[in-house]
């Protein structure tokens, strides 16, 4: 199987489009926009697959699935002084760990996480090739997005 068959994929309503943004969670550069959300599935889809070829063409590295990475479950976050001293307080209050705190914190609030900033809506929207026949909606964002170098 290909990587880009395994990408992590969303579709969502674009109100300020009018029409359905397919998103890419291994490639964040990449959308692409389509009035039904089959055709939204299938267009980020295929630019997927396109985006791969040029990546792996330029000898770029080609990003991993979500799906195929293992998570340890641990990782350190940097907050400010003030929060640390608040959660800390909260956590004896109520008797647990700081870490049983701060982890059932994010489990209640892991699925109404949103992007720290909006993608940026392009005004001419163009596309990394032409479309098949069947597929008439258009490439929101052309370019994955790529290492700097």
């Amino acid at each position: 199987m290909k990587s880009w068959e395994q990408y992590t994929y969303r579709v969502t309503f674009s109100p300020e489009d009018g029409e359905y943004l397919g998103l890419c969670a291994e490639l964040s550069g990449l959308s692409w926009l389509a009035p039904t959300a089959e055709a939204a599935l299938r267009g980020i889809q295929k630019a997927a697959k396109e985006a791969v070829a040029l990546l792996l063409a330029d000898g770029d590295q080609v990003p991993e699935p979500l799906a195929a990475r293992t998570f340890s479950g641990v990782f350190k976050v940097r907050i400010p002084p003030e929060v640390h001293r608040q959660l800390a307080r909260e956590a004896a209050e109520q008797g647990v760990s700081m870490n049983r705190l701060v982890s059932a914190k994010l489990s209640t609030g892991a699925s109404s996480l949103s992007p720290l900033s909006p993608r940026p809506k392009l005004k001419k929207p163009t596309r990394p090739s032409a479309p098949s026949p069947d597929q008439k909606g258009r490439a929101a964002t052309a370019q994955p997005h790529r290492k700097a170098g």
